[in-house]
């Protein structure tokens, strides 16, 4: 493997201004994530708050008892129970396979941060996977792309879910899910890796009841060796430890949304526009009926002191949300405002790594964090991370296109140049001159026609634009040998797009993991976390 560091524009503008530090920025954070002082200034805030460190470590140590482990996983959990760590903390939604490689980017930046951190710092660092489990948005993690016949395809695991249930209670149906996977692999191609593969996705699925189950294992099994903890906001385990959390939260309702509104209002006056979508009576919380397993999103209305779920299926007094919060936390899940909060009560979060769209929502929470009396941890952007294949390279280096460019805007430009170049202008010439004149032409048999044989006039309109029909279908026809005749060279252009740019996408968005290990193997995962990374904005390009 070779590494080439590139800066490269974000799709995200704010998050490229954040990387790069631009001034108006800077206030809108508690901490500056390229500043090595404001990690150390982070360690000693951190020392003045009280974790329920025990009880953290022994739930994560039970949880994780049901997935692939290792003498690295055992020191971190004790890790954890020391008063003088520390955690680098980052989640994602449990995406079949593990979804875009996004996940596995953000995996890998927890892991390496926290290495680095700890070296830095000199003091225990422990990193933490966040499984977004209580989402309930089914249709973001039931797929991933596969190429076929040289197009990319959505392929969905063929189970259906028609009711809003968090994703930690989807369960899997095993023979469902081992034929997809089969296929899946199927598609990437027959290599000396795809047996094993194979039979490490069979284990998974064996040892798995629901998709965070599956996702989990896959994850542990890849990163244990890195002493990667992980834990699913969606477990009732986990709701246990956040009881007095959620209190707090009911408590500041009215609060939490008024200062979100507040300071989306400021970000709009210096021209940003707001990430979170809220309204005056959001109570930032959901409730999970466990009759109907839907996930209902509350309102509260502070003149009768009720929360209510959309269009008033359930309703609760202020002092019954508080009894839930007490005695049946599993009930309540937090929303994109109160999942951050809710995570730094738990961990003492040396730093939060985050994609481009979290990094704007966080802008808008800071004096949320401040009416708890908290801070926001420094947010680092994760790793973005593009892998090229040798054919690829080779592809790039034949047709002599530019690695920034392709990452940037893909090969479409470049495709159609070349097709310029080797395209016969003369035929076109020809084309709009047929039909300027067969246009002018018919004109002048329609003046005829309407003084002779009025009635014939749609049939004559009709007969000009079937033959203007013909004639475009001659001229796509040449414009289809062209491409045949340069297919090659084409699929090319087509190829590097689809690795590097699909659909106009980063590659991390729409490519899986699975397609890279059956290309290079399990251990590809341990190469690929050995490599020199900068936590510095850079785009960072792996070549295998």
């Amino acid at each position: 493997m070779e590494m080439v560091n590139l800066f490269l524009p974000s799709t995200n503008q704010f998050a490229t201004d954040y990387s790069t530090g631009n001034s108006f920025i800077r206030p809108l954070f508690h901490y500056q994530f390229q500043e090595t002082a404001s990690y150390q200034e982070r360690v000693k805030d951190l020392e003045n708050i009280s974790f329920k460190r025990e009880e953290l470590a022994d739930y994560i140590g039970e949880y994780m008892s049901n997935f692939p482990s290792s003498n690295e996983v055992v020191a971190s959990i004790s890790k954890l129970r020391n008063p003088d760590s520390v955690v680098v903390i980052g989640g994602q939604q449990a995406g079949i396979l593990t979804g875009p490689l996004y996940s596995i980017h953000k995996i890998l930046s927890i892991i390496l941060f926290a290495k680095k951190q700890e070296a830095e710092l000199s003091v225990p660092v422990v990193p933490v996977f966040w499984i977004a489990g209580e989402d309930h948005d089914y249709d973001e993690v039931n797929h991933i792309f596969v190429e076929k016949e040289n197009q990319l395809e959505k392929s969905i695991y063929p189970e259906k879910v028609l009711d809003k249930r968090m994703v930690s209670h989807i369960e899997i149906k095993k023979d469902v899910l081992k034929n997809w996977v089969i296929d899946i692999i199927s598609s990437y191609g027959e290599t000396e890796h795809t047996k094993s593969l194979l039979q490490f996705a069979d284990a998974a699925i064996e040892n798995s009841v629901t998709f965070v189950d599956f996702f989990a294992h896959i994850t542990m099994s890849l990163f244990k060796e890195y002493g990667l903890l992980i834990v699913d906001s969606g477990d009732k385990g986990l709701r246990k430890l956040e009881k007095e959390y959620f209190i707090n939260q009911i408590k500041s309702t009215k609060e939490i949304t008024e200062k979100v509104k507040k300071k989306q209002q400021e970000l709009e006056g210096i021209g940003m526009s707001q990430t979170i979508v809220i309204n005056d009576s959001c109570a930032n919380l959901f409730y999970y009926d466990e009759v109907s397993h839907e996930r209902i999103l509350l309102d509260y209305i502070p003149e009768q002191k009720q929360f209510v779920g959309a269009s008033g299926s359930i309703s609760f007094s202020y002092d019954e949300m508080l009894e839930i919060a007490s005695e049946f936390p599993e009930r309540l899940s937090n929303n994109v405002v109160t999942r951050p909060l809710m995570q730094e009560c738990l961990f003492p979060t040396l730093a939060f790594i985050a994609g481009p769209g979290e990094i704007a929502y966080w802008a808008e929470l800071k004096e949320v964090f401040e009416h708890f009396d908290m801070k926001m941890p420094p947010i680092v952007p994760r790793l973005n991370i593009s892998l090229i294949e040798r054919n690829v390279s080779s592809d790039m280096e034949e047709l002599g296109l530019k690695l920034e460019d392709v990452l940037t805007a893909g090969t479409g430009k470049q495709k159609e140049l070349f097709l310029d170049t080797n395209r016969d202008s003369s035929f076109q010439a020809l084309f709009a001159q047929t039909k300027d004149q067969l246009v002018k032409n018919y004109l002048e048999i329609e003046k005829k026609t309407e003084q002779h044989y009025k009635g014939m006039l749609p049939l004559l309109k009709k007969n000009e634009s079937l033959l203007l029909k013909q004639i475009d279908f001659m001229e796509n026809r040449l414009e289809l040998a062209l491409l045949q005749k340069h297919e090659v060279v084409i699929e090319k252009y087509n190829r590097i797009e689809r690795r590097l740019k699909p659909s106009g996408s980063p590659q991390e968005r729409i490519w899986n993991l699975f397609y890279f290990l059956n290309q290079y193997g399990l251990s590809f995962i341990d190469e690929l976390i050995t490599q020199s990374y900068l936590f510095d904005g850079s785009h960072q390009v792996v070549k295998l």
